[in-house]
């Protein structure tokens, strides 16, 4: 599980073409990609598209006439796309007054022109770390400490950006809830030890799927997995597989244990009360309910007239 790695991307800002030569130089052979503006506006529009990791921002941009160093950096900082980039001043100027008025809008370097090559790297490279420390803390703060899955938080952020894409785009997006079966009856009779290695177990299972899908610990022992592009007769299959492998498992020492789940599935075609993730979540909690009510163990899809289950 996780989100595609790519490469860091550095972005300067800067109206002297020499400068950009000099950077692009400077920094060839830094593991990130070098993205360069001549101006405010075009900085500030590659700053929302690249999202970049790193701003090397000129303070005198103002003398042509355009918004100047500060003015773009407190820009930067108010979007919350282009907030988290670690901006780095660029300054021919040493003067206190510049550094801390930078400082406090927002800046954690900067760097004198004419810049020596190899303080320049020097500053970006912990610049470029400090941006790394940062998405880890974000990334730890959005994973479950028991199952290594999404959290609810990144669960609900998630499903309303693939909502937002579908309806945008037209694609399907499906939403599994899957509760295990009588999980109060396995912690009273076996321990609560054992009931974690039962989520664990249970989360293994849902992370065998595609790498597009998205599995999260929705709460306690209840599970989410968004499907984006696929549809709710697809995802029976998926929610079956997952079914089958669970109640399969055999557990080592615990003969008696034998552990089921329940499915509930939805897509946005199948929200009565319109197309939203609020919407599908209730769809997919409907749908649950449904499949528990009929005896657990089993797949119920909103779209389906019948619970489903496997012989």
């Amino acid at each position: 599980m996780g989100e595609p790695d790519v490469r860091p991307r550095i972005l300067a800002i800067d109206d002297c073409p020499l400068v950009h030569q000099l950077l692009r130089h400077h920094l060839r052979h830094e593991s990130a990609e070098i993205h360069l503006a001549g101006g405010a506006t075009e900085g500030l529009a590659m700053a929302k598209s690249l999202r970049p990791d790193v701003v090397l921002l000129d303070i005198d941009l103002g003398e042509s006439g355009d918004l100047d160093g500060f003015e773009i950096l407190s820009r930067l900082k108010s979007d919350e796309v282009t907030s988290d980039a670690a901006v780095i001043f660029l300054s021919a100027s040493a003067s206190t007054e510049a550094r801390v008025r930078g400082l406090d809008l927002g800046a954690i370097d900067f760097v004198a022109k004419p810049f020596e090559a190899a303080e320049l790297r020097a500053r970006v490279r912990s610049a470029l770390r400090i941006r790394q420390l940062v998405r880890m803390l974000a990334q730890k703060a959005r994973i479950d400490g028991l199952t290594g899955l999404w959290n609810r938080s990144y669960f609900d952020r998630r499903l309303e950006e693939e909502v937002s894409e579908c309806r945008r785009y037209g694609r399907p997006v499906t939403l599994i809830l899957a509760d295990i079966d009588h999980f109060k009856r396995i912690n009273d009779e076996f321990g609560h030890p054992v009931g974690d290695s039962v989520i664990e177990r249970f989360a293994s299972i849902l992370s065998t799927g595609r790498q597009s899908d998205v599995p999260c610990r929705y709460g306690g022992e209840e599970f989410g997995l968004i499907l984006p592009g696929v549809s709710a007769a697809s995802a029976i299959e998926v929610a079956e597989r997952i079914r089958r492998r669970l109640s399969e498992e055999r557990w080592p020492g615990r003969d008696r244990l034998q552990v089921t789940a329940s499915f509930g599935i939805a897509d946005l075609d199948g929200c009565r009360s319109g197309g939203d993730a609020v919407a599908l979540v209730a769809a997919a909690d409907d749908a649950l309910y449904r499949a528990k009510s009929a005896g657990r163990d089993r797949v119920y899809a909103v779209a389906a007239r019948e619970p489903r289950r496997s012989a």
